[in-house]
């Protein structure tokens, strides 16, 4: 949706190195106001669309694709694209209708590009998880690719909202990767550990901290195998995610 950081940029050079010399990397910028609930910051969301497009050249992309939203959702717009079996947890359940605005716009965007293969970040697990399944059902002939979470130095998840956060907000934002880290260390006990290191954290206010099963996003159970640990959490109005995922040596 822009505001592009490290993370983006990530993307953007994996997709150059995926493409090679002859093949052609797109970056589409369009920030998305059907994924936006009514009290969300879709108004204020940040659009320096000119850094933005210098950031895609010098990292390789060839095409920029940035419509306006009446050229994405014309007058009269009524087909939406849900998914309805991972999207009722963790953030679908906070953000309701979200994911129908994400499975919609993403639809769209490939038809529109019509790509070989479609780059992502692992930071918005469930968002990854969703749009694999998505293009598992509709048949979409793109494969996915996946990018790992880029981070400060202190362990904070590089986002384009970390920028709303003021500097005793920023100084604190960190305790939600030390958490998971901590949680992944005994995944039995991480829905308590990680919750009780968050709130240590004078500004935190949780959303969600859930660990659940990576494949299926539902409760773990014996025959899991890798776990992922989700959170989602306020400092302010920000609203951040960070995930980890956890393999199982032996049965929970």
């Amino acid at each position: 949706m822009g505001a592009l950081h490290e993370g983006h940029i990530a993307l953007v050079r994996r997709a150059r190195k995926l493409a090679g010399k002859e093949g052609i990397v797109a970056v589409s910028i369009f920030v998305n106001p059907t994924q936006f609930g009514p009290k969300e910051d879709f108004s204020r969301y940040p659009r320096p669309f000119a850094r933005d497009a210098r950031l895609c050249r010098e990292n390789g992309a060839d095409l920029l694709f940035n419509p306006a939203p009446a050229q994405m959702y014309p007058g009269g717009y009524s087909t939406y694209v849900d998914e309805n079996s991972l999207s009722t947890v963790l953030c679908g359940r906070s953000r309701p209708g979200h994911f129908r605005g994400v499975c919609t716009v993403v639809t769209k965007l490939f038809q529109i590009l019509a790509p070989d293969i479609a780059v992502f970040g692992k930071k918005d697990f469930q968002q990854l998880a969703i749009i694999r399944h998505m293009v598992r059902d509709l048949n979409f002939p793109v494969k996915i690719d996946a990018v790992e979470t880029i981070r400060e130095r202190d362990g904070l998840a590089l986002s384009s909202r970390n920028q709303y956060l003021n500097g005793e907000e920023r100084a604190q934002a960190p305790v939600i990767r030390r958490a998971l880290l901590t949680g992944a260390k005994n995944i039995r006990t991480a829905h308590r550990i990680v919750p009780k290191i968050i709130q240590t954290a004078p500004l935190a206010k949780i959303d969600y901290v859930e660990v659940l099963d990576a494949g299926s996003l539902q409760p773990i159970t014996a025959t899991t195998r890798r776990a992922v640990i989700a959170a989602a959490v306020f400092f302010g109005k920000t609203r951040l995610i960070d995930n980890m995922v956890v393999n199982l040596k032996s049965k929970i």
